[in-house]
Order: structure tokens, then C-alpha cells, then sequence
């Protein structure tokens, strides 16, 4: 009977889909695991107990939870919800501000920031700009496009929607005039709208019937004539039309891609002019105007500046090149075919140089990398061995600092993929609360998140120093029996820990918890669950004598780090696990010094079926628990 010790020094394999149970040859096997949840994979390779989630407000209904940054001291969580923007910073609510987004129309707004300005825009409604003057005066106005003082003319986008015989009659060249069209093109909704005749503008004021229409002729030039032509447009963005899908700044130009109508157009502004979208003769710094073309209608999602300009469109991934972007060098190459999603928006986010993308049918997340060999980008899918995790995502960030990538789905839960490219290091996690995670925001080295309860729904963020969700600590100089506070929690049963030790739970009543002895500090919050459930021992590391045969775990080593519970489960059920600390054995509780060293645990019990797991970590005390390799010693009977 062989006696076998199988050592993994690294969790960087992360939690892998259990269709790889067969694959024992993958390193990823090797250093993954069956189940990771509410666990951080360390980029060196140990695992620890995810922080808690510290109470930040309460809002009134689904949201959208967007950064700002103007520079490392002045950074701010903007929440988007129902006509409403409500700033934060540094977890204190700053001011609330009137907007015109609806709660269903959140999932499709898209932004862009240039110092103390944010540009927001939805494809059903004008776009805006959101300025900051200080911590509590913030503006939301309409975009102004350039103005031309000698002309009058509007520098924005226009476009011909009619087909190219459609010719439009003006009855005068000045004033008031009446427009007649050879065919259907007015709506109501062609009130206010600019049209150019012949590179002259007018104004519609008001639609009679789907050919005739009044306008007031805005051109200081006045009308070339009266004549019927083919030569007029419309201005690309309205009512009529569609407004802008996305936007971005790039090498010193604001881009703007697809409209509900041109869903596969991109326009950029002049060069330093952001608003200013006249095309002129074509010379550099002037403004450029293309459709992407190709064997199918690639609808722009999204845009993203790095080393060029990517574009994200609904059927494939495209690269805009030129150094610099002029009318002359500008050149569009399609990279990938993988697709983005078109019925919400999941912003790009860039991880070392790469740019991170949600796939369209929310299976995959894409790393679109550059690579000087090929001089072209690839499309690397760094979910590829947990498709399991992979719920239809919602929302996404990058917390640079942890270096952990967020990743929302469908299902509530949050995947986080600690990503490290310069050692290959991708390994999943699954984050889980009672509740469900709709959002993630990381403002500095904050990670915010928005989160269903049923209490409500909550804006909270990640804090080391917790070990509990939508939670409150407190501090009383001379100690308190009645914490108050808790409102968002009422009829709730909380996990407390008070002055560094674990109490027994209390229930929320009236918004707030009585204690029997007067306490200092007192963290009160909801629990949550950490599993370590490790895969089944690989054919390829036991000599093939635990495929087809019987295998028992003999005994089981852990190297912990800052330690203070471990519940662990080798066949017999979960139990507390009792090693030597300070000198005498007794159970890790929450009144002792946090452990660090070696713990060795013995077992009992044949395993058969080849796919059962041989021990599991489940535990939901709220104390931390960090652990950095694992030594497993079994018997196999082949």
C-alpha cells in the first residue's frame, strides 16, 4: 500500500470548472482548487478570508456606480439612480443632483472623464456633461457643440439618413422658410433640429406633414438658392436619429461611436477642439469622420484609448491606428471576432497594458493584448478553465492596488480573478453575500459595490479591518451596551465582535443591539462564508493508483499566516481544529493572538468514487484566516 505526500505550495490556479476533474496533467490543476469562495488568492500564491463590507448608505432603487478621479486627493464615487446623481467622497454623501437617465435606462450609459468634466451619453437621449467647481457644487448641462461666429454654423456631425435622389426645396434663402422634401423625411420629433442645404443651416420650428416642414435659416450666409437639391443632411445626433453609444478621449481628440441609426460610425473632434466636428479640407488637426465596413454591421458597444484606439463593436474587435491620428494616416484593422455585449454596457478596463473585455455571450473574458510579433492584437480568454463562474456579466473593475479584477454577474455573485501577467498568474474566486452584488466601482484604492439585501439596496465597500458585509464598527471611550446605527438592518441577525473577540449574535431591533457588559469597539455585520475544498488527488501525482482504486487522506498539513479560526471537515464533519498556541492546545478562538506556523491534522476514512474531495475549509466566524500551502499524506490501494 503506497504512502503518498502531495505539497501545493500555490493556489494561483485558482477555483477551475469541474470538467477538469480528468485533467490532472494541467498545471493548472496542480495548483487549482475545487471551490474557492469569499476567498483572495494572493499573487505569491496563499489564500486569505476576503475582506468585509463596511455600510456606506442606502439608495433608493437599482443604481449605477461610476469613479471620478481629478487627481489622488480628490477622487469620488458618483451613484447614477432613478433622475438622480448622488456624489460621495470618501464614503460621505456630498451632494445629489437632478439628471434626466431613468433606472432602465442605467445599464446603457456610457462615460468618459477629462479632469473635473464627465461626459455621459445614452443612444435615447441627449448627452450631458457633468462638471465638478468643488466637493459640493457639481452641474449637469447639455453638450455645446462649437459655434462658428462668422457663419453660425453648428461644428457637429451631420449626415444624409434620406436615399440620394431625395432632394429638398427651401421657399426662401433667409428667415423664416418652408422646407418641401421629395419624399417621406419629417417627423415630429424634427423640431429643433439642424439641417444644411448646400453647407448652409437652418432650424426646423415646426413639421406639417412627413414633406414639409418650417425652419428658421440659422447660416449668417443665408441660402445658396431656392432650387431643389440633393446636396442637404441632418445633424447626426438627435431625437430623429439616435444619440452617441459611446465615447472617449484620444491622443487629444473627443471620439464618439454609433448612434441607434449609423451604429457602426465613429466620428473624431479636431485636434484640441473637443467639440468642434468640422471636417474642413481634410488638413491634420481637423476632424475625422468613418464607418466601419465589413461583412456584417459591427455595432460600436464601446471605446477605449491605449497604445491606439480600440474599438468594441457588437460582432469583432478593431484597431484604429496613426501616429498621429490625421484625416491622411488613420488606418482601421479589424484584431479579433468575439463581440461585446449590446444590451448593457461593461466597461473595458486595462490590467498591465492589456485591455479587459466582456465577450458577447458573457462566457469569456478576453485579454485584448498587443503583441510586437505579429503587430497585432489577440484575444486571450482568461476564464477558459472556469466557464462555471462565468454568469452573464454585469459590471466590472479593476482594483489596481489589490490587484484584483471584479467581475459582477448575473446571478449576484462576483468573480475575482487575481491577475498578475508578468508571473502567468489568472486564478478565480467567487465572492458571495447575503444578497445579491449589482455593481462595482474602485475609486482609488477603494472597491465599492452596490448590493441587494433584503433590507434594500446598499452602496459598501470592501474594508481590511472587517470581516463581516454591510457592516458598522464603533468606538465608545467608555464603553456602551446599546449600539445604534443599524437601521438598514433591521430584524437582521449579525455577527459582533467586540474589542477583538466573538460574541454570541444579536438580533436588530429598533435599529440597534443591547449587550449584557459594556464594550470599547464593536464590529456588528452580517456573516459570510469562506470554502476551501481542494480537487481530487490527480492520477498522474499517486502513480495512477487513485483512478479505479480506494485512497485515504492520512493526514493533512497547513501552513497558516496571521490565523485566528479554522473549521476544517476530513470526513467526519466540520469541526473547530485544535493545535498548540502559546504552549497549551487548545481550540483557535477570537480572545487568542493570531496564529502563525504549521498545524497537523490526522484523518480517517477510504474514499472510492476517484471525484471526492478529501478535506474542505467552510467556516463563517468572522476573524481572519490566512493559509499558504497545504501538505496532504494518503495511502492509495490501486
Amino acid at each position: 500500500m503506497a504512502r503518498i505526500r502531495i505539497s501545493k505550495n500555490s493556489f494561483s490556479g485558482g477555483e477551475i470548472s469541474p470538467f477538469l476533474i480528468g485533467r490532472g496533467d494541467l498545471k493548472a490543476y496542480e495548483n487549482g482548487m475545487s471551490k474557492m469562495r469569499n476567498l483572495i488568492i494572493y499573487p505569491t500564491g496563499g489564500v486569505r478570508r476576503r475582506p468585509g463590507l463596511r455600510y456606506i448608505d442606502t439608495v433608493p432603487g437599482p443604481s449605477r456606480l461610476v469613479a471620478f478621479e481629478f487627481n489622488i486627493e480628490q477622487s469620488y464615487l458618483l451613484s447614477f439612480s432613478h433622475l438622480k446623481l448622488t456624489v460621495y467622497r470618501d464614503g460621505t454623501k456630498e451632494v445629489e443632483v437632478e439628471t434626466p437617465w431613468t433606472q432602465d435606462q442605467l445599464k446603457l450609459i456610457n462615460w468618459t472623464q477629462s479632469a473635473d468634466t464627465l461626459l455621459v451619453v445614452h443612444p435615447d437621449l441627449a448627452p450631458r456633461k457633468i462638471s465638478r467647481t468643488s466637493h459640493t457644487q457639481w452641474t449637469i448641462s447639455d453638450w455645446s457643440f462649437y459655434e462658428d461666429e462668422e457663419t453660425g454654423r453648428l461644428q457637429q456631425p451631420y449626415y444624409k439618413f434620406g436615399k440620394d435622389e431625395v432632394t429638398l426645396t427651401a421657399s426662401a434663402t433667409t428667415g423664416t422658410v418652408t422646407l418641401t422634401a421629395s419624399a417621406d423625411v419629417f417627423t415630429s420629433d424634427h423640431v429643433g433640429t439642424r439641417l444644411r442645404l448646400a453647407k448652409r443651416e437652418v432650424e426646423v420650428t415646426e413639421v406639417t406633414s412627413p414633406t414639409v416642414a418650417q425652419a428658421l435659416v440659422k447660416d449668417k450666409s443665408d441660402l445658396v438658392d431656392t432650387l431643389a437639391t440633393k446636396d442637404w443632411e441632418e445633424q447626426a445626433f438627435s431625437n430623429v436619429h439616435g444619440w452617441p453609444v459611446s465615447v472617449v478621449f484620444h491622443q487629444d481628440r473627443l471620439v464618439i461611436g454609433g448612434t441607434r441609426d449609423l451604429p457602426n460610425r465613429l466620428w473624431m473632434s479636431k485636434s484640441s477642439d473637443l467639440f468642434n466636428f468640422d471636417l474642413g479640407e481634410g488638413l491634420d488637426d481637423e476632424a475625422i469622420e468613418f464607418a466601419i465596413l465589413s461583412d456584417q454591421v459591427n455595432a460600436v458597444r464601446s471605446l477605449f484609448s491605449s497604445r491606439h484606439l480600440q474599438i468594441f463593436t457588437s460582432g469583432a474587435e478593431w484597431m484604429v491606428s496613426g501616429e498621429p491620428l490625421t484625416p491622411e494616416t488613420i488606418q482601421l484593422k479589424r484584431q479579433t471576432r468575439v463581440g461585446a455585449p449590446v444590451d448593457r454596457y461593461v466597461p473595458p478596463r486595462n490590467v498591465d497594458g492589456a485591455t479587459l473585455f466582456t465577450s458577447r455571450d458573457g462566457q469569456d473574458l478576453r485579454e485584448f493584448l498587443f503583441t510586437d510579433m505579429e503587430q497585432a492584437y489577440q484575444s486571450n480568454d482568461l476564464a477558459m478553465l472556469c466557464k462555471h463562474l462565468m454568469n452573464d456579466p454585469q459590471d466590472q473593475d479593476y482594483d489596481s492596488y489589490r490587484r484584483l479584477f471584479y467581475m459582477v454577474m448575473g446571478d449576484g455573485t462576483m468573480g475575482a480573478l487575481s491577475v498578475y501577467r508578468a508571473e502567468k498568474i489568472s486564478a478565480w474566486s467567487v465572492l458571495e453575500t447575503q444578497g445579491k452584488f449589482l455593481n462595482v466601482a474602485v475609486v482609488g484604492r477603494e472597491a465599492y459595490v452596490l448590493v441587494e439585501r433584503s433590507g434594500g439596496i446598499f452602496i459598501e465597500v470592501f474594508d481590511d479591518d472587517l470581516s463581516t458585509d454591510s457592516s458598522l464598527f464603533g468606538m465608545d471611550q467608555e464603553g456602551a451596551t446599546n449600539w445604534s446605527g443599524l437601521e438598514h438592518l433591521e430584524g437582521q441577525k449579525l455577527k459582533l465582535v467586540a474589542d477583538g473577540a466573538l460574541m454570541s449574535d444579536q438580533t436588530v431591533v429598533n435599529g440597534q443591539i443591547s449587550l449584557v457588559d459594556p464594550v470599547f469597539k464593536l464590529e456588528a455585520g452580517l456573516s459570510y462564508t469562506h470554502v476551501l475544498e481542494p480537487l481530487p488527488p490527480a492520477p498522474q501525482a499517486t502513480g495512477n493508483a487513485t483512478q479505479g482504486g480506494r485512497v485515504r487522506l492520512v493526514s493533512l498539513t497547513f501552513r497558516l499566516k496571521d490565523t485566528l479560526a479554522l473549521k476544517l471537515d476530513v470526513g467526519r464533519g466540520l469541526s473547530d481544529i485544535p493545535f498548540k498556541r502559546m504552549g497549551p492546545t487548545a481550540i483557535l478562538d477570537s480572545g487568542g493572538d493570531q496564529f502563525t506556523g504549521d498545524i497537523t491534522v490526522r484523518a480517517l476514512g477510504w474514499r472510492s468514487r476517484g471525484t471526492e474531495q478529501l478535506w474542505r475549509v467552510e467556516q463563517d466566524t468572522p476573524l481572519p484566516f490566512s493559509v499558504l500551502s497545504v501538505v496532504e499524506e494518503m495511502t492509495a490501494n490501486a
